[in-house]
């Protein structure tokens, strides 16, 4: 079964509109191409999660992408998660189950995240959404402990900071060939986190384009 790649960061808005659009198309055409998960981890470039850029380019994002259902932060200031690496290793962890399962876990704690509010950088709460979709996470949770996915996840580091992968989100299809955010440009008014993201929607056939060439 072919694969596609998707490189990306769990805190990035753009990343969960684009992926949300490619499983909605997958579904609609039926096609059978399994997304692989690779981490983009912002927060290595970056430093801690800024909240007030992430929940800026949610409010755009929301406007050109209302099917994903972005949900402003609604908990406790001190649960938000500064960093989310425990999450994107267990993503990563969650190979051993199979892509299927993998695919799943990330989704799911995209859900919980933006839908939600949930901290999915905390050890329990991944386990509580892992096991929500269905995961071993007793098996996962093993793997939590032993780091045994640390390496795989820090060797996406080093691809990252090179010029193979320009951010988040990122898409490598069997070929070879990649696209980075596709389908939306955006510009900011303002600076980021102070200004204000203007998105909009500019390729909408994307996804199927994409989909159809990896299978």
């Amino acid at each position: 079964m072919n694969a596609i790649q998707v490189w990306s960061d769990l805190l990035c808005p753009f990343a969960h509109v684009a992926i949300h659009r490619l499983r909605e198309a997958r579904e609609e055409l039926g096609i059978d191409v399994r997304l692989d998960h690779h981490t983009f981890a912002l927060e290595l470039f970056n430093g801690p999660h800024p909240r007030p850029g992430t929940d800026s380019e949610a409010v755009g994002l929301g406007q050109v992408a209302p099917e994903v259902g972005f949900r402003l932060w609604s908990q406790p200031d001190w649960a938000y998660p500064s960093t989310v690496l425990l999450a994107a290793e267990a993503v990563h962890a969650a190979k051993e189950q199979g892509l299927r399962e993998s695919e799943e876990l990330d989704h799911a704690l995209r859900k919980a995240f933006w839908f939600e509010s949930r901290s999915i950088g905390h050890r329990q709460v991944i386990l509580d959404v892992a096991t929500e979709v269905g995961i071993d996470s007793t098996a996962l949770a093993a793997a939590l402990d032993d780091g045994r996915a640390r390496a795989t996840m820090m060797a996406d580091h080093a691809v990252a900071v090179t010029d193979a992968i320009q951010g988040s989100p990122q898409f490598v299809l069997p070929d070879g060939s990649s696209v980075h955010n596709p389908g939306i440009s955006v510009r900011w008014e303002g600076p980021f986190a102070e200004g204000y993201p203007i998105a909009q929607n500019v390729d909408p056939g994307w996804a199927e384009r994409l989909l159809k060439q990896a299978a």
